[in-house]
């Protein structure tokens, strides 16, 4: 893999046309429905409007991080020479998934195949790692190392995708035509670098660019990533959000003690009085009184 670095910041008009994003095809080769996107052309070759490709390449982006934010996974895909490089180190610098050698096809539209091979594919790679192959025969061994190398030719890049990616970033719609196909047949958006001779009616998000030269594909990779990390960042955002909602003590507020309803004091019941025993004298005394009436 070619090493380089990933063009940073803000897109402007200077990169796009120090990677060359505006050249298109031969004027012979186009296709009309990308006409409102053509500017001029020169030498015979169409130059693409980079005020649109620079709108568009915005509106993608923005696109992009929202859906990752809300969860989505994203698969970057770009089997072309030219884009290999670019999808698989952008996508690993953003944690996306990529595919760059063969779309296989039923990717998405067969997924439980595609899962059952990954799942083979990392079956045979924890075996190997405690040894068993080492149980085996020569040959059987060399067989299953070669099976193991034949599946991550194809797999590596998808093989920790567990569910459908929630959106598809591809570089040139024509040679990856059958995944664009897949796409649009499950419902997968779709995010494309689209040149002169493109369909852009089958793309939800165009970008019109030349998707044949490597800086052209590199700078709007680049730009796809740092989009998704933007949408990894935002998510973060809001879940961390979310936790503190939950905890007032988190924010450096202490939570509000309910009050307890005390209740009122009984009123006091006033305790008998209690006579004092007649005494002796005082009984003799009552006794003559009711002898002798007056």
């Amino acid at each position: 893999m070619a090493n380089f670095l990933s063009p940073q910041g803000p897109v402007s008009m200077k990169m796009l046309l120090e990677a060359g994003v505006h050249f298109g095809h031969q004027k012979r080769r186009w296709n009309p429905k990308m006409k409102q996107y053509i500017f001029s052309h020169r030498n015979g070759i169409h130059i693409i409007d980079l005020q649109k490709t620079l709108r568009m390449l915005d509106t993608a982006m923005e696109f992009m991080t929202e859906m990752v934010a809300q969860g989505n996974k994203v698969l970057m895909v770009g089997t072309k020479k030219q884009a290999q490089d670019s999808i698989i180190h952008e996508a690993n610098r953003c944690g996306a998934f990529h595919i760059t050698t063969r779309w296989l096809g039923g990717t998405l539209t067969n997924f439980k195949t595609i899962q059952s091979r990954i799942d083979y594919l990392v079956h045979l790679e924890q075996e190997k790692a405690k040894g068993e192959f080492t149980r085996l025969t020569k040959r059987e061994s060399l067989k299953l190392e070669d099976t193991i190398r034949r599946l991550n030719r194809h797999l590596s890049g998808i093989k920790e995708m567990t569910d459908m990616p929630g959106v598809l970033f591809v570089v040139d719609i024509g040679k990856e035509h059958i995944a664009v196909a897949e796409a649009r047949k499950v419902g997968v958006p779709i995010v494309a670098l689209v040149d002169s001779d493109c369909d852009p009616d089958q793309i939800d998000y165009p970008i019109p660019g030349n998707d044949d030269a490597i800086r052209s594909i590199r700078l709007v990779s680049a730009k796809m990533a740092e989009a998704v990390i933007e949408g990894h960042h935002r998510r973060l955002s809001l879940e961390t959000e979310e936790v503190t909602n939950l905890d007032p003590v988190a924010d450096g507020t202490e939570a509000a003690t309910p009050e307890v309803e005390v209740a009122e004091a009984p009123e006091e019941i006033p305790e008998p009085v209690v006579e004092p025993a007649p005494t002796l004298a005082a009984l003799e005394a009552l006794a003559r009184a009711h002898n002798n009436p007056s």
